[in-house]
C-alpha cells in the first residue's frame, strides 16, 4: 500500500523481506518462523539474562565497585598485618610508593601490580595506625569515621550532581597538589637535617590563634582529597558512558584506593597534631 503506517513499515515484523512467515504443508500449520528462528527459540532468546560485564567486556559500575572492594579487602589484610608488626610501615611506604608510580605511568592497568599496591597500602596504614594509636587512644576511629564521612558526602554530592568535576577546578587542584607536594618535601628536608626539632616540622611549630598550623593545613588537604574523589567518580562514570574495555575498572579501583588512604593519613595526622597541641 503506497499510505502505508510508517511505524509499521519500519518494523521487520511488518516487512515484506523480514517478518513472520507461517509456512503450509498438506494443510496444517508450521511454527511461526521470524528471520530464520521459531517462536520458542525466540522465547528463549529473550528469557536470558542481559549479558554482563565479562560477555560485554565492557566497564559497569558494579564490576568496578567489585574490583575497588577487592582492593580494599587487601588493603585491610595487609593493614592488619603491619597493625601487630608497625615496623612493616617503612616497608609498605617504599614498595608503594615504587609500585604507585608503576601503576600512574603503565599503559595497560595490571590487576596483580593493582593488588600489589594495595597490600603495601595496607602494611603502611597498619603500621603508622597503630604508632598512632598507641600515642593516642581511640585516634584511629575517630580518622576512620572521619574518612568515611568525606567520603560518603562527596560521593552523595557527586551522585545528585551539586559537584562535578570543571577545567578551572581541576587547574587550581592541580597547583594545590604541587604547592603541597613542595611544602611536604621542605618539611621533611628540615626535619631530616634537624633545623626543625618539633616532631610535625612547619606544622607544628607555627600556630594560627593557638591552632597548629598543620590543623588548617589539613583541612586543606582533605579538601583536596575530597576533589581528587570527585575526578575519580568522574573518571568512572566517563569510562562506563563510553564503553571503556573492561581490564580499565583496575584503574578505577588503584584511584579511589590511592585517594581514600592519602584522605585517612591527613585526617589521622591532622588530628594528632590538635590532640597533641593539648
Amino acid at each position: 500500500m503506497a499510505f502505508s503506517n510508517p511505524g509499521f513499515s519500519q518494523s521487520p515484523a511488518f516487512s515484506k523481506n523480514g517478518g513472520p512467515v507461517i509456512r503450509q504443508q498438506q494443510g496444517a500449520a508450521q511454527p511461526v518462523e521470524y528471520n530464520g528462528m521459531t517462536a520458542e527459540q525466540l522465547q528463549q532468546l529473550y528469557s536470558q539474562p542481559a549479558a554482563g560485564p565479562t560477555q560485554t567486556d565492557r566497564m559497569t559500575y558494579e564490576d568496578t565497585i567489585t574490583k575497588t572492594l577487592l582492593a580494599f579487602g587487601v588493603v585491610l589484610v595487609g593493614a592488619a598485618i603491619g597493625w601487630f608488626v608497625p615496623a612493616l610501615a617503612i616497608v609498605g611506604a617504599i614498595a608503594g610508593f615504587v609500585l604507585a608510580l608503576v601503576n600512574i605511568f603503565k599503559k595497560k592497568p595490571s590487576p596483580g601490580l593493582v593488588l600489589a599496591y594495595s597490600a603495601a597500602q595496607g602494611l603502611f596504614v597498619g603500621g603508622i595506625s597503630s604508632i598512632y594509636e598507641s600515642q593516642f587512644d581511640g585516634i584511629v576511629t575517630q580518622a576512620l569515621l572521619g574518612t568515611a564521612a568525606v567520603f560518603v558526602t562527596t560521593l552523595l554530592l557527586f551522585k545528585s550532581g551539586k559537584v562535578r568535576a570543571s577545567a578551572k577546578a581541576t587547574k587550581i587542584f592541580l597547583i594545590g597538589m604541587v604547592g603541597y607536594a613542595v611544602f611536604s618535601l621542605l618539611n621533611l628536608g628540615l626535619m631530616a637535617f634537624g633545623a626543625n626539632s618539633n616532631p610535625w616540622g612547619l606544622r607544628g611549630s607555627f600556630e594560627i590563634f593557638g591552632i597548629p598550623l598543620g590543623f588548617f593545613l589539613g583541612i586543606l588537604v582533605v579538601i583536596m582529597a575530597a576533589y581528587s574523589l570527585v575526578l575519580d567518580f568522574d573518571q568512572i562514570k566517563t569510562g562506563v558512558e563510553r564503553g571503556a574495555p573492561r581490564i580499565y575498572g583496575w584503574s578505577a579501583a588503584f584511584g579511589i584506593v590511592m585517594t581514600v588512604i592519602w584522605l585517612y593519613v591527613e585526617i589521622l595526622r591532622m588530628i594528632a597534631i590538635l590532640r597533641g597541641s593539648d
